[in-house]
């Protein structure tokens, strides 16, 4: 077994480690999501921490480690007679991004169910974690149906497996950590919101820390265990601090001063519903049992905020997350009293994270002004010129609800929430024989199969005599998410402020429903002499948000070659991710300039999504009392539709969607 880096070792970090220390602390604080730039030590802190959670005594021969003091009256292995035990390290297991739903919760043997009626279950992760860590990498990219279950598990703690009216429970309370690169793409609000902590890490930009950082680094990889061996007194230090936090813990006292502080914390931040208020209550409980400490403090209240609700109180995507601590400290104070029999203060102990420890000014994101995301203005408002013939960037109107754009047909995507597939999950369409393990079983089917065979197999009980050959694969069907690859005219003849604001606004209205329907987005801008793909596919649309809101204008019209560089797109996309359907949305005027036949050009470029029955629909942003109606020319050599910006809205193209689906039909 390879020898972890220290965790005492991680350089900087401090309210990444604090998380992580609270929840070794408190398992009830529900877990933390480390959200952070690649190559942030993000991982390797996680894997650290496994090393200083403490031993744990488990029923011998039991696949779901319980407790010998008090074991899993419902555990599958049981019921488990009192003696035999063994003690073991806390185990950290990690959750593969492409785990299937078997692996996550088990699976049962259904042809033994059937025809033998006995539950046989092979576990799956959620009982390896059992009392230990479970660590998923790249969260956001986990499969939405798995991080359900996953955060189900940790919220009941308990795991359920049910297989038509067949069911296994046992019980699944662990310390969960996700990680993900924002750049990659962003949970759903609901699910973030089941993370009881969240962390911004980014690296340090001292010299100095970056260069212990690579010492470090260095001299473990040279040699891990002499490394490791001269970290050993820190370690064991900080295991012991855990290990007297969590006796110390159901000691600690939680004020009714506290508690209208982080009431009047959640109401003033406007979090939706209660979680955030009971996750700051654990997390400042476990502050003060970490400082030693049985009385909890208005700094542990406040240091409980700033790790629990910067990831609630974003409303959209574009949000960027964190607190304003100004605004923190004014409720803080506002509601600050203390109650009569508090205590005098006591400051703990020192140690790695600190004892409800404040962020480091340089290191914490400051929420609430997304002010670097917006392009500045010169003196007295005006915008800038950035060039010969172009206009620097304007920002976009107030984003707006859209109806559904849809590829026609019947895909086989990745799930999402736009277009009609086959999926895993989703109303049962019919039966198939199962290609692999079985997952999903159509049970009537798999009955009718079996029915005519039953005397040839000497049936003589009740029970129905299956075989493999009889099981049928319930086949379903769901949505999808498509890629949304977004081409957008930058040119002179859309520069006019009040019009290139009104089309971005329409483009990030259209990003955030990609968002919501787990799309992967791109974005493709022409403009002057060329195209540009400003942002290859990806899931995260605040990415694309970002690149739209700084898009400059002016110059020609190069309509051929934004169309030729989106086609190129889709053909490189389309070996990466075969399954992902496209859906082009082409946002211009329809005019093209620049070169010669430029109109024939763009026809003919046009032409080539159609012969591959691309899906497109084309945003005629043309205005004034004169139009020529290019953009409608346009959608009809593609093979899609044409939609002007005010029939783009939710509550004006009701029949957008059939006109998309008759045309590629």
């Amino acid at each position: 077994m390879s020898t972890p880096f220290p965790f005492t070792a991680v350089v900087g970090q401090d309210d990444l480690r604090l998380a992580l220390l609270l929840n070794a602390v408190s398992p009830a604080v529900g877990g933390v999501l480390v959200r952070g730039e690649k190559g942030t030590a993000k991982s390797t802190a996680v894997r650290a921490l496994s090393a200083l959670m403490p031993t744990l005594d488990v029923v011998s021969g039991c696949r779901f480690s319980c407790d010998p003091g008090s074991p899993d009256p419902g555990c599958p292995d049981g019921p488990h007679e009192p003696g035999a035990f063994e003690t073991r390290a806390a185990r950290m297991v990690e959750l593969p991004v492409g785990a299937s739903e078997d692996r996550l919760v088990g699976a049962l043997d259904i042809e033994r169910a059937l025809s033998e009626g006995v539950k046989a279950f092979e576990p799956g992760l959620l009982a390896d974690a059992h009392r230990g860590i479970l660590y998923v990498d790249e969260v956001n990219l986990l499969h939405d149906h798995l991080v359900d279950l996953l955060l189900d598990a940790a919220a009941m703690g308990a795991s359920y497996v049910e297989r038509e009216g067949v069911s296994v429970r046992h019980a699944a309370r662990f310390l969960l950590v996700g990680t993900m690169n924002p750049e990659e793409g962003e949970l759903r609000p609901q699910l973030l919101d089941r993370f009881g902590l969240t962390v911004e890490v980014a690296a340090s930009r001292e010299p100095d820390q970056r260069v212990e950082v690579v010492r470090r680094r260095l001299a473990y990889d040279d040699d891990p265990a002499a490394f490791a061996a001269r970290w050993a007194e820190e370690e064991a230090a900080v295991r012991a601090r855990i290990v007297a936090a969590r006796e110390l813990l159901p000691s600690v006292r939680l004020g009714d001063g506290a508690l209208r502080q982080i009431a009047a914390t959640c109401a003033a931040f406007e979090v939706d519903g209660m979680r955030a208020d009971i996750v700051m209550a654990r997390t400042a409980t476990a502050l003060a049992a970490w400082a030693g400490r049985t009385e909890v403090l208005a700094e542990d209240v406040r240091q409980a905020a700033l790790l629990a609700l910067p990831h609630r109180r974003r409303r959209n995507p574009f949000d960027a997350p964190g607190l304003d601590e100004d605004k923190l400290d004014e409720t803080l104070e506002e509601f600050g009293g203390s109650d009569d029999d508090d205590p005098d203060p006591d400051p703990g102990p020192d140690g790695p994270g600190g004892g409800g420890g404040q962020p480091e000014p340089d290191d914490a994101p400051q929420g609430g002004d997304d002010t670097a995301a917006r392009p500045e203005a010169g003196e007295g408002g005006q915008p800038q010129p950035t060039g010969a013939g172009e206009q620097s960037a304007v920002r976009a109107s107030e984003p707006f609800r859209t109806k559904v754009l849809s590829v026609p047909g019947i895909g086989e995507g990745a799930a999402g929430r736009r277009s009609r597939a086959r999926t895993e999950h989703g109303r049962t369409t019919g039966a198939r024989r199962p290609r692999g393990a079985l997952t999903k079983l159509h049970l009537a089917a798999t009955v009718q199969a079996a029915a005519p065979h039953q005397r040839a197999r000497g049936r003589s009980g009740p029970g129905l005599v299956v075989r493999r050959d009889d099981l049928r694969q319930a086949t379903r069907e769901g949505r999808e998410g498509n890629l949304v690859l977004f081409v957008v005219d930058a040119s002179g003849s859309m520069a006019a402020r009040q019009r290139m604001s009104a089309v971005k606004g329409a483009v990030l209205s259209l990003l955030l429903d990609a968002y919501q329907r787990r799309d992967k987005v791109g974005l493709v801008t022409f403009r002057g002499t060329e195209a540009d793909v400003a942002l290859p596919p990806t899931s995260s649309v605040d990415a694309a948000a970002a690149r739209l809101e700084t898009l400059p204008t002016g110059g020609r019209t190069p309509l051929a070659a934004g169309l030729l560089r989106a086609h190129d797109v889709l053909r490189v996309e389309r070996l990466r991710d075969p399954a992902r359907r496209p859906l082009v949305v082409l946002v211009t005027d329809g005019r093209a300039t620049g070169g010669p036949e430029p109109v024939a050009l763009a026809g003919r470029a046009a032409r080539l999504f159609a012969a591959d029955s691309v899906a497109s629909v084309v945003v005629d942003c043309e205005s004034g009392p004169v139009r020529l109606g290019l953009a409608g020319q346009l959608a009809g050599e593609l093979g899609g539709t044409a939609v002007t910006l005010d029939e783009l809205r939710a509550d004006s193209i009701a029949g957008l969607v059939k006109d998309v689906q008759r045309r590629a039909a």
